[in-house]
């Protein structure tokens, strides 16, 4: 049998991982991510499968991530009952990032149906509850990275360090038996080499077959002492000129904990000691401590930065906010404050309600540290848009918005064509998780660089082995 690779999410867009490995005998989902962005993009979380859940033999998911791991809720709530192969650090996370997804799930049904009750409309059902995540977390299998493990009869797995968030994984697959084996390596999402806090993306040597993603295969990023001094820049600006509020809105996990590592570092060069730090997110307190469990898998410089401060904070002025009156004491602060909080895109979360309190004042400013997708509140503020609506008011845009690309976790072009050209004998390449115009560039670039066979996944395309 020829091993076929459908390709339903994450194919021509950033967002909703999920592909299918179809051998013959065995059906392998690689991610099952939600769909972000705009809620014309989020509704499609709701339609069906384009697949028998049930029909799943067992799930690898390459990071805790909820663009890849968030509908396996769904999943588990429509009919899959096999196991679901992860690294041990991403299994952990997950226990935090699907109970949270969960809870917002219900929580919005609910607002929804508030508004379909007073119309006279039949109420809908959360896409998934908390009970759903948690069942979910049953089927959860932890792996090891470098270790291969037989999954299925004629499937094998190993995972090796990604590099982009805490238990990140390259997923490299061996299909098949025999003369007929045939290796499979997805990436998930790469990680930049020479970043904080995690190890470099591992350099993977042979594929028949490579499923790369393409985030930002379309620029390049700044380097990290160009940020560091970008970032210097924001706090003297927001010092000399100001007293407002620095808002740093910030994914719970993997850029929350690069931001930390990165204000405790330049604590005194960044003047730092002359802000109150509030890391305002249940969820990026919960990841925070999940990393520090999984200290192993850190860089060496970071975890000797670890080690040395593990018995007091390495940030003296940083003040977790844990409860929802905690966070709106914050609305009362006018100045002096570095407030870290979700969601990283801004469509939810407490950074809504600081902006509301703060993006209209000429004295503020809002640190974008993060990939920003279309349709998302974040990306509006990137484009520089002049006015935001936020719960029905419209609201002036006056603090200034620093972009800040050299934090990101993944890999900028040159990144992605290194560790591709890292591969011997040019195996065949299908290009997923990126907006268009990144994804041609990349391809185009591939092509005139290293001369690979370049495939860009379609939305429900399928390719051959």
């Amino acid at each position: 049998m020829i091993t076929k690779i459908h390709f339903h999410g994450a194919a021509g867009e950033v967002t909703g991982s999920c592909h299918l490995v179809d051998t013959g005998s065995s059906r392998i989902l690689l991610d099952c991510g939600l769909i972000q962005g705009g809620r014309k993009d989020e509704a499609r979380n709701h339609q069906p499968f384009p697949f028998e859940p049930a029909s799943i033999d067992a799930v690898i998911l390459s990071h805790a991530h909820i663009d890849h791991a968030g509908r396996i809720p769904l999943l588990v709530k429509s009919g899959f009952t096999g196991p679901v192969y992860t690294h041990s650090a991403t299994l952990d996370l997950c226990r935090i990032l699907l109970r949270d997804a969960a809870t917002l799930s219900e929580r919005d049904a609910r607002w929804e149906n508030r508004k379909r009750e007073r119309k006279g409309l039949e109420p809908v059902e959360a896409l998934f509850t908390v009970e759903d995540a948690e069942l979910a977390m049953l089927q959860f299998e932890g792996l090891e990275y470098e270790a291969e493990t037989t999954v299925l009869p004629d499937v094998t797995v190993r995972l090796s360090d990604a590099g982009h968030i805490l238990g990140s994984a390259i997923v490299e697959l061996w299909l098949g038996s025999g003369s007929k084996k045939r290796k499979l390596v997805f990436s998930g999402d790469l990680g930049r080499s020479g970043m904080p806090v995690l190890q470099d993306p591992v350099s993977i040597k042979q594929a028949d077959l490579v499923i790369m993603e393409s985030t930002y295969g379309d620029r390049l990023h700044r380097s990290w002492d160009q940020t560091r001094e970008e970032v210097k820049t924001v706090f003297n600006d927001a010092l000399t000129n100001g007293t407002g509020n620095v808002l740093v809105p910030a994914f719970a996990v993997g850029r929350t904990q690069e931001v930390l590592y990165m204000f405790a570092k330049y604590y005194q060069e960044w003047g730092l000691q002359r802000w109150r730090i509030f890391l305002d997110s249940p969820l990026a307190i919960e990841a925070t401590e999940a990393y520090a469990r999984n200290s192993e898998h850190f860089d060496d410089e970071s975890l000797r930065m670890w080690q040395r401060h593990e018995e007091r904070s390495l940030l003296p002025n940083l003040h977790f906010t844990r409860t929802a009156e905690e966070s709106m004491q914050l609305n009362q602060v006018r100045s002096g404050a570095v407030i870290i909080a979700g969601s990283g895109m801004c469509n939810g979360g407490r950074i809504k309600h600081h902006l509301k309190h703060n993006v209209w004042r000429k004295d503020c400013h809002v640190l974008i540290t993060g990939y920003q997708a279309r349709g998302t509140l974040g990306r509006a503020l990137v484009d520089g848009a002049e006015h935001i609506r936020l719960w029905g008011e419209t609201i002036r845009v006056a603090a200034k918005v620093h972009t800040v690309g050299g934090l990101s976790a993944h890999a900028d072009q040159q990144g992605l064509v290194n560790w591709y050209a890292g591969f011997e004998g040019k195996p065949r390449v299908v290009l997923v998780h990126g907006e268009k115009q990144a994804t041609a560039t990349l391809a185009q670039t591939l092509q005139q660089r290293t001369h690979a066979k370049v495939h860009i996944a379609q939305p429900r395309g399928v390719i051959e082995l």
